[in-house]
């Protein structure tokens, strides 16, 4: 048994049966620590006492049903009032069973017979009532704490539905602005291709000295005005695309394609460029099976893409497109210079869409930064994947992975 001293209240107005009691818990060498009321108004100012004092209140109250003037249910019902929850043993005369029980439906813990009362059994019967009392307590409590959890969880998950609406609203309105911008960008590109196929037809017009011939000062400004106009159509074309992609309206076009007689015709296309600025520029193919259900405009604008950026970034050097095959299902293609690199930090955001390498040689050139990230996209699209490995100083390699066979 625990050496802790339990606080208890004998409220009996029999001096004799109080005198039993103490003697019962004494022979039984129970810990407790007796506090005596002979009626109940004495009984609930020592209750009132120890509410008002902050004393450490009673573990138990031991009452005779019998008090002369208020009963064992009266004081009950009076301890109720109080806000008062404690541990309550009846105590009866003969023949008052009956009504013990009625008052244990009251609140009571339990009740025993006055003619019965021995040390072991009254030791036992506190110690239960106490023990359990607590163990109701602790469950009160958990069930206090449940309450207030659930509440909070509640108070949270409605807090969480406001905050998924807005979400809801927030990507609605999103998407719309998304909308409307790939609408505008793809308009405006529309729109401006016109007025710069103009220009560059009239442009080429003029270099052909038709009507009349041009000074040699005059060829440089139209050349100018041509190759400006070129490069900005280009930018135009890249923005219409980017534009398509986002919003979903790029499909692919599957058919049987020659996979050897694409790559080297588009590496012929762009091999005057290269030339210009003295690079040397090599094609390697090696496939024992040339054909391919893809499309060739998917894959030739990213040869295009790899290939133009390779040499608009490499000063001198060489040049490599190699295509080969991974497996029977699998090919490959690559295109590798020898170029100023890409630093470690830089290859994670490559393929942002209007992102470009921040290096003071890359500022000398033009362009949207949208060219990788299409030409991502249009890998992606034909269910291939596209990889770089680079160094800076020492060039770069793009390897684009694809399957033999577009699969819808």
């Amino acid at each position: 048994m625990s050496e802790k001293q339990f606080s208890i209240l004998l409220v009996d107005d029999d001096e004799v049966d109080r005198l039993m009691v103490k003697r019962a818990l004494k022979k039984a060498k129970f810990p407790a620590q007796l506090t005596e009321a002979r009626n109940g108004q004495e009984a609930i100012a020592q209750l009132k006492i120890r509410k008002d004092s902050l004393i450490n209140s009673f573990d138990l109250i031991l009452l005779d049903y019998g008090l002369p003037n208020m009963d064992g249910l009266q004081l009950i019902i009076a301890v109720k009032a109080l806000d008062l929850n404690l541990p309550i043993i009846v105590l009866t005369g003969q023949g008052d069973e009956e009504i013990a029980v009625e008052i244990m439906k009251s609140g009571a813990s339990d009740y025993l017979a006055k003619g019965k009362i021995e040390p072991n059994i009254l030791a036992k019967a506190i110690s239960n009532a106490i023990r359990i009392h607590k163990a109701e307590q602790a469950v009160e409590l958990a069930n206090q704490r449940l309450r207030a959890s659930n509440q909070l969880l509640v108070l949270k998950n409605q807090e969480l539905e406001k905050q998924q609406q807005q979400i809801k609203l927030q990507n609605i309105q999103l998407q719309e602005s998304y909308n409307l911008k790939s609408e505008f960008l793809a308009t405006m590109s529309h729109e401006l291709r016109t007025p710069m196929n103009a220009i560059m037809g009239f442009s080429q017009l003029l270099l052909r000295q038709y009507p009349d011939p041009l000074s040699e000062q005059q060829q440089n400004l139209v050349q100018r005005i041509f190759n400006n106009s070129k490069n900005l159509l280009e930018m135009i074309n890249e923005m219409l695309d980017f534009s398509k992609i986002e919003a979903g309206k790029l499909e692919v076009n599957p058919h049987q394609l020659d996979l050897n007689y694409l790559v080297r015709l588009t590496v012929e296309e762009l091999r005057s460029l290269a030339v210009q600025k003295h690079l040397d520029l090599i094609t390697e193919v090696q496939l024992e099976d040339k054909f391919l259900i893809q499309d060739s405009n998917f894959i030739k604008r990213i040869i295009v893409n790899l290939l133009s950026n390779a040499i608009k970034f490499t000063e001198s050097g060489l040049i490599t497109v190699k295509a080969w095959e991974i497996d029977q299902t699998q090919i490959a293609i690559s295109i590798t210079d020898t170029g100023i690199g890409i630093a470690p930090e830089d290859q994670v955001k490559i393929f942002e869409a209007f992102r470009q390498v921040d290096q003071s040689f890359t500022r000398q050139h033009s362009g949207t930064g949208l060219g990788l990230a299409i030409t991502e996209s249009l890998v992606k699209m034909m269910g291939g994947k596209i990889s770089l490995d680079s160094s800076l100083g020492q060039g770069t390699t793009f390897t684009v992975e694809i399957p033999r066979r577009y699969d819808a």
